[in-house]
């Protein structure tokens, strides 16, 4: 059984953050409890026997034709609390479209759908804890939390890690987005940490007459921590 270190409180997010309205509803009103890890959230799951297929990293070749966008390649490297690289761990990924619209029913924002792009995939990580994605850059939208409210472009990651215990929800966002410092969700997270959920623009990534790179390394719990999406 694997033992993990506390997340760092000064990473992550509140869970109630006024400015972001539906946490006022759903964060908890009650104190933590603490959970002693068990078998069940310290080891586990293993993915290498059900590894997803190659084509499921490459978002832009699922359909007869090429989705509308910016096409981009995501890259980076899994790690664990103690700077180790972890290898065989599920990344998953989903995302608007560039036009920002979600393939999903519940999302009736008024902007087309792409009928080339259903904004989700997955991979696993090498040896090296590297993993790759090849997809278009999102487009912002608007989400009604307030005034004028527009979320900047970003990219939802599941990250599982080594076992249940070190799972993390988070969003990636792009260099140079204006639109981050006016995102109640962007700025929940404690500086300087917020920084850590932007992606840098990777030239050695990219790939000439062809996409652009970006790099965004996730390191799971710890002090340095990637932190987590409300």
């Amino acid at each position: 059984m694997i033992a993990f270190r506390t997340d760092d409180r000064e990473v992550h997010p509140p869970h109630r953050w006024p400015d972001y309205r539906s946490t006022r509803l759903r964060a908890p009103s009650l104190p933590r409890v603490p959970w002693i890890h068990s078998p069940t959230e310290s080891t586990g799951p293993n993915f290498a026997s059900h590894a997803p297929a190659t084509r499921e990293a490459d978002l832009t070749a699922r359909h007869s034709g090429a989705p509308l966008g910016e096409r981009i390649l995501v890259t980076g490297r899994l790690c664990d609390e103690d700077g180790r690289p972890l290898g065989g761990q599920l990344v998953e990924i989903w995302q608007a479209n560039a036009a920002g619209r979600y393939a999903h029913r519940s999302d009736q924002h008024a902007a087309p759908l792409d009928p080339n792009f259903d904004g989700v995939g997955r991979c696993l990580t090498d040896a090296d804890g590297r993993y790759r994605f090849v997809t278009i850059k999102p487009g912002a939208y608007p989400w009604q939390n307030h005034a004028n409210a527009w979320r900047p472009a970003h990219i939802h990651f599941s990250v599982f890690g080594p076992a249940f215990a070190t799972r993390l929800v988070t969003q990636m966002y792009f260099p140079g987005d204006p639109l981050l410092e006016l995102d109640p969700i962007f700025r929940s997270v404690p500086e300087p940490a917020r920084e850590r959920l932007v992606a840098r623009f990777d030239l050695a990534e990219t790939r000439a007459d062809w996409a652009l790179g970006y790099r965004f390394d996730v390191v799971l719990r710890g002090r340095d921590a990637t932190p987590r999406g409300l």
